[in-house]
C-alpha cells in the first residue's frame, strides 16, 4: 500500500503557510520529508503528525473496545473454575461474531483470588458484565456462599 506524497507546494496551500516557512519546518526537523531530486515530498503520516491529526486509518474507523478488569476476592478453585467456565461460554456464545469477546481469567490459590479480563466491544462487554453481577449477587449461586443483608 503506497502513502499519499505531497509536495512542498501543496503542503503550504493545506496549510496557509508560504513555501520557505513549509521548507524551513523539513530543515529544522520539525517536518519529514523526503528529498528526490531537489524537491522534498512529505508523507500524509508526517503531515497528519505535523498538524496533530491522527492517521487516517485511525480516524475512519469508528470501532471501540472496552478494557475490563474484574477482581474477586475469597474465590477458592472450584468456584473459579465454574465462573470461569460460564463467562467463557456466555462469550463464545456472542452474537457479534466478527468482533468476538475475548475472555482470560487467571486464579491465585495463595490469595484466594480470581481476575476476569473482558475485551470487546461496549454493548458486549457490558452484557457479560451484568450476567457477572448478576451471578456475584445471587443467593447461593455459582460461588456456593449466601449474600446476606446486613
Amino acid at each position: 500500500m503506497k502513502e499519499e506524497m505531497h509536495s512542498v507546494e501543496q503542503v503550504a496551500d493545506r496549510l496557509g503557510l508560504h513555501v520557505r516557512t513549509v521548507r524551513g519546518y523539513i530543515r529544522s526537523g520539525r517536518l519529514r520529508a523526503v528529498r528526490i531530486g531537489k524537491q522534498y515530498r512529505i508523507a500524509a503520516s508526517d503531515l497528519d503528525a505535523l498538524t496533530g491529526q491522527a492517521p487516517a486509518a485511525t480516524r475512519v474507523s469508528g470501532h471501540a473496545e472496552v478494557s475490563s478488569i474484574v477482581q474477586i476476592d475469597g474465590v477458592d478453585r472450584a468456584a473459579a473454575d465454574r465462573l470461569g467456565t460460564l463467562m467463557l461460554a456466555s462469550a463464545n456464545t456472542s452474537h457479534d461474531q466478527a468482533n468476538p469477546l475475548r475472555v482470560q481469567t487467571v486464579h491465585d490459590e495463595e490469595r484466594c483470588r480470581m481476575k476476569i479480563i473482558i475485551l470487546g466491544d461496549p454493548a458486549s462487554t457490558a452484557e457479560l458484565l451484568h450476567l457477572l453481577d448478576a451471578v456475584l449477587n445471587a443467593d447461593n449461586g455459582l460461588l456456593g456462599r449466601e449474600v446476606h443483608d446486613a
